[in-house]
């Protein structure tokens, strides 16, 4: 089978994204979580939070394109401390690719943002990802001030 990733495919995950209550939404290209690798569309919106996490249990390295936009992609030392901010998209680096084990999260810079991601699969949501337990999680009441702030470090970052 031959999926095409279109403008019109990636505007009308844009609007999905941008109405849906979490301000992201992912198109799968594989049929089942089960296929190895997963690959998939994130299409997000600025203001979308993902609590800052890994994949080590079990370990799963990740590559992120940025097709659409601009994002602000974190890496985090263990005590939660940014390790590294990389701007990716228009007018900066094309992607990333990281190994398993690291804490990481995204940032939406521009309105909207569109990364094609590969991961091993399977995807098992019960472990996929170890949440990082110094940052509050997504729907928590201090997730958004927490958001606030690794857009502070992560601009402190990015002017070295």
């Amino acid at each position: 089978m031959v999926q095409l990733i279109t403008p019109q495919l990636l505007d009308a995950l844009t609007v999905r994204a941008k109405s849906s209550p979490r301000l992201r939404t992912n198109h799968n290209f594989h049929k089942t979580y089960e296929e190895n690798p997963n690959r998939f569309l994130n299409v997000m919106a600025r203001g979308t939070y993902f609590t800052p996490h890994r994949h080590s249990d079990p370990p799963k390295s990740e590559t992120f394109l940025v097709l659409r936009g601009r994002i602000i992609f974190l890496t985090f030392q263990e005590d939660g401390e940014i390790a590294t901010a990389n701007r990716l998209g228009e007018d900066a680096d094309y992607g990333i690719d990281i190994a398993p084990g690291v804490w990481h999260t995204i940032l939406v810079e521009t309105e909207t943002a569109v990364c094609f991601e590969i991961k091993p699969g399977p995807y098992v949501p019960a472990n996929d990802k170890d949440f990082a337990p110094w940052a509050p999680r997504e729907g928590e009441k201090d997730c958004m001030r927490y958001a606030d702030s690794l857009w502070d470090k992560a601009r402190l970052h990015l002017s070295r």
